[in-house]
């Protein structure tokens, strides 16, 4: 006696329906992918970013020295202005 054993699956992917303005459909078509969905694109958007230590930054400025120099010279500049206070001051 031969058994056979069927198994039947069928997967059910649930689906919202949500209306967009037009601008809001062409801005979000204008970003995706060909090989994106819709759903794609809104989940790559809301992704949670993860943070990165700010070393990560480091030497990645694209501009030259030249506009680097004159960024320094500038906040040097800002710093002598600023006044300081005492914090018992704040305080009082």
């Amino acid at each position: 006696m031969e058994m056979f054993i069927y198994v039947y699956a069928h997967i059910l992917m649930m689906t919202k329906i949500i209306s967009l303005s037009d601008k809001a459909y062409s801005r979000m078509k204008s970003i995706k992918a060909d090989s994106e969905s819709f759903s794609d694109v809104v989940i790559r958007l809301t992704e949670k970013k993860t943070k990165m230590p700010i070393s990560a930054f480091f030497g990645k400025w694209p501009g030259g020295a030249e506009e680097l120099n004159k960024i320094e010279r500038i906040l040097k500049e800002d710093r002598k202005r600023f006044k300081t206070r005492d914090v018992h001051e704040l305080l009082s």
